[in-house]
This record gives structure tokens, sequence and C-alpha cells, in this order.
């Protein structure tokens, strides 16, 4: 009786674990059915964009020719000074420079909207909609990245605004980028202001922030390591934000509102993301951009403005005093840099900013950048 008693207690047992192992595999199966699908989209997903990547990197280096400046135009809609721009690259060498625009979605640049025959077409197809303080500039920054490096001669790739206008010839802006192995980068500790948002840690953490001009010049590795960004920049997208302004019709919401972080995403992305990726070294960190800061009357909101020149204030002395800058002072962290390229001292500027339409007619006038051709202002788009 026993004896049967503990056989049939090893069979159910037995029957049970079987059951089991049954259940187990079945589960088991449906698990590989449903998540097989994700698993080969993330697989071939990662696999196209490490093949573009390799890609891309790969043929860095194979281009007839000699190397190219890409001058990356970030734009509202048109190029208001396309005048002086058109001057400068007249006065070069079409083998070594190309010329790419971030307009508004579905604006054309052609015969109605530029008068310089550089610009005409030049406009990127997959632009979006910008809006100043927002991630989508930095966007806009990639997209023009990632059309520049379709083209493997393009070697240095110079970021500007609509207001931005050279202080050199085309010859001396070549030979100056193109005699530095690194990048020109305005790159400082964001030590003063509270723009950074504890919680992008551990992302990012507090001693990579980092902070500098928006307006950068870059050598093509460093421009792929923006382009094929997607951690920092999802980081950025959901803790970088514009701290709205204060609207008097939200009482007492706005001093809830004036405690969020107030972070700008261009002041900051590029520069944090060099510096995540240990490049810093690689770096001349500065910006080729001159831009004079003046505190506007709104000191309430304690925010500083560029100034804007005009004709009038863009006289020859301004410009000499512009180019006979050669160091930078760091507050932040008590550094002086000054202006090398490949080790030798030279200005720091090769560019300036906000320059009205009668202050570029004024340094064509005077012949800053070349020779000018009255013919180029006669024709004047809409």
């Amino acid at each position: 009786m026993a004896a049967n008693n503990k056989r049939r207690h090893v069979t159910t047992r037995f029957s049970f674990n079987w059951k089991l192992l049954i259940l187990f595999f079945s589960v088991s199966i449906s698990c590989v059915v449903v998540l097989a699908p994700l698993f080969r989209l993330h697989y071939y997903t990662n696999a196209n964009n490490n093949s573009s990547r390799f890609t891309r990197s790969s043929i860095s280096r194979v281009f007839n020719g000699p190397p190219k400046i890409a001058f990356l135009f970030l734009v509202r809609r048109n190029i208001p000074l396309d005048f002086l721009w058109g001057t400068f690259f007249q006065n070069g060498v079409v083998s070594r420079f190309s010329i790419y625009v971030h307009s508004t979605p579905g604006f054309v640049l052609d015969d109605s909207t530029t008068r310089s025959h550089f610009f005409k077409a030049r406009q990127i197809t997959n632009s979006i909609q910008v809006s100043w303080g927002e991630s989508s500039m930095i966007q806009a920054e990639k997209l023009l990245l990632e059309a520049a490096l379709e083209d493997p001669a393009n070697q240095r790739f110079v970021l500007l605004s609509d207001s931005c206008v050279p202080l050199y010839n085309f010859s001396y802006v070549y030979d100056y980028v193109m005699a530095s192995p690194r990048s020109f980068v305005d790159s400082f500790l964001d030590v003063k202001e509270g723009r950074y948002n504890p919680k992008m840690s551990p992302k990012i953490p507090r001693e990579k922030w980092r902070k500098g001009s928006q307006w950068i010049t870059l050598i093509r590795s460093h421009a792929e390591v923006v382009v094929d960004d997607d951690i920092i920049f999802s980081v950025f997208k959901k803790y970088c934000k514009r701290r709205p302004p204060i609207d008097s019709r939200k009482g007492k919401l706005n001093l809830k509102l004036q405690k969020q972080h107030n972070c700008i995403p261009d002041e900051h992305y590029v520069q944090t993301l060099l510096a995540m990726r240990d490049l810093e070294a690689e770096l001349e960190r500065r910006t080729l951009t001159y831009t004079l800061w003046n505190q506007s009357a709104a000191k309430k909101e304690n925010q500083w403005h560029p100034m804007t020149f005009t004709y009038a204030n863009a006289n020859p002395q301004r410009i000499k005093d512009m180019k006979g800058i050669n160091h930078v002072y760091y507050e932040t962290e008590y550094r002086t840099e000054w202006c090398h390229s490949n080790s030798t001292s030279v200005p720091c500027f090769l560019f300036a900013r906000k320059f009205s339409q009668g202050a570029a007619m004024r340094l064509l006038s005077e012949e800053v950048i070349g020779h000018f051709e009255v013919s180029a202002m006669l024709d004047t788009p809409p």
C-alpha cells in the first residue's frame, strides 16, 4: 500500500514537471515569435545606420581636386547680404568651396529671390520650421551638416547666419581655416547660469556641460559626430528648453514658469556633445565669428543681445579693431585663449555679425573682401 502511494506520488510529480516544462517552452516560443520582428527591426536599423556611417567615413578622404570649405547658411528666408557674399565668392576659387542654405520649408532661391548666382538652388530640400531657443535650431544645423557631408571634398564646415559678413577675402579665409587641423568651437564651462537640468544626468553629467557661440567651424570628423548623434540630441530635446516669457494674462502661473531652467539649445549642444566625446583636445576653443554684445534696455530679463552694425558704425576703424583682436578671455575658466591656427598667431575673427544691408554696402565700397562689381546690385530681388 505504501509502495503504491509512493509510486503514485512520483508519477504525479513527474507529470507535473512535464506540464511545467511544456508551459515554459510554450511561453518561450511565444516570446520569440513576438520579439523576433522587433529584434530584426533593431538589427536592421542599427546595421543601416552603421553602414551609412561607415560608408561616409570610408569616403571622407576619397575625392578629386582640392579640399573644400562648405559654407552653411542658416537663414530665416532669403539671404539679405547675398550681394556681399556674391562678391566674396566671385573673388574665390569655385573648386574650393560649396554652399548650402537652410531656409523656410518650400522657399526656393532663384532669380526672383537672390541677387547672386552662387546661391541659386542651394537650399536644402528637407528643411524644417525653426524657432529661436528651441531644439529645431540644432536640428537645422544637423541637416545642413548632413547635406554637406554628402560631398567627400568638403573638409571644413562653417556655420553662418543671415547677418554674417566676411572680414577678409576668400583666399585669406580659405588658407586660415584649412591650415588648422582643429575645429573652431567656442566652448567654456557654464557655471553662472542655471541652464543645466539635473534630469540630464547620467547621460550628460554636470562636469561635461558646456556653453559657447552657435557659430562654429568643424573639421569633417567632428561634423560626422554631430550628424550621427541621437542620444545627446534626444536629451536636449527633452530637457533643454527656453523659459517662456512673462505673460501678464497668466498671473501667478508666471512665478512657476520662471523657476524653469532657461536653456538655449544652440548655445550648448555642439560644445557639450564634443566634450562628452572627449574631443576638446582637438578644438581651438573659440569662434571665428565676432559678435558685439550689449545689455538691452530689457534688463529685467537679464538677457544680452548682439549689437547690429549699421552704415554709420561699420566704419574702417571699427573693422580694423575687429581684425586686430588676438585673444579672448573666458571669465568662468580664468582662461585667455590666444588665437592660433596651426600654432601660428593669427587674428581671432574671420567673420562678424550682425550687419545690416547698409553696413554690408560700406564693406563693399571699401573693398574689404575684394573688388566690387556695381552690376551685382543693379537687379534687386523683391
